[in-house]
């Protein structure tokens, strides 16, 4: 049987402290770490084994997969990191207090930027160090292709020609991968 594990990660600095993360690279709680290691152990006593995985970028899913592959005992599995992966760009609103930013903006205007399928709260600056063009990491991303936000519309844009090109078709010589990755 073929099988495509997706799991989020755990909890972040960020999203402990309540915060729009976005592509911020937060690492991981406490309770985050905690959460990676149980999640590799259910994954362990489900029988579950890998051949492949993939993740983000951001040190909040890349760490969320090695606790897993730890657990595992799978460390040695091949494994692909992708911007493509990354979690929404919260734009102007990444790093802002969630309760803090809905009593400015007020709770429909916070619910319309988080939940609506094409509705991006307002970019970055290019000058902004939460630009993702500011960030080595992406130095080799053409910068028309980075965001400077999102709406969930432009991040399944980003996402799926990489599950329709690479990850999908990796099924067709291996029978199970996980990816670890954003809500």
């Amino acid at each position: 049987m073929k099988r495509i594990v997706l799991l989020r990660h755990g909890e972040s600095l960020w999203n402990k402290e309540n915060r729009f993360t976005g592509w911020t690279d937060v690492d991981l709680s406490e309770k985050g770490v905690e959460e990676a290691c149980k999640a590799g152990d259910a994954l362990r006593e489900a029988g579950f084994s890998f051949e492949a995985a993939y993740t983000s970028y951001l040190k909040r899913a890349v760490k969320t997969l090695n606790c897993v592959l730890d657990r595992l005992d799978e460390d040695w599995i091949p494994v692909e990191k992708t911007w493509r992966l990354n979690e929404k760009h919260y734009g102007m609103l990444q790093g802002l207090n969630k309760s803090e930013t809905t009593v400015q903006y007020g709770e429909e205007q916070v619910h319309i930027w988080r939940r609506s399928y094409d509705v991006a709260p307002a970019p970055v600056g290019k000058d902004d160090p939460r630009n993702p063009g500011m960030d080595i990491r992406y130095a080799g991303v053409p910068d028309r292709e980075l965001p400077r936000t999102e709406s969930l519309k432009d991040t399944i844009g980003r996402v799926m020609p990489y599950w329709k090109c690479i990850i999908f078709p990796a099924l067709m010589y291996k029978d199970s991968l996980l990816v670890v990755a954003h809500g």
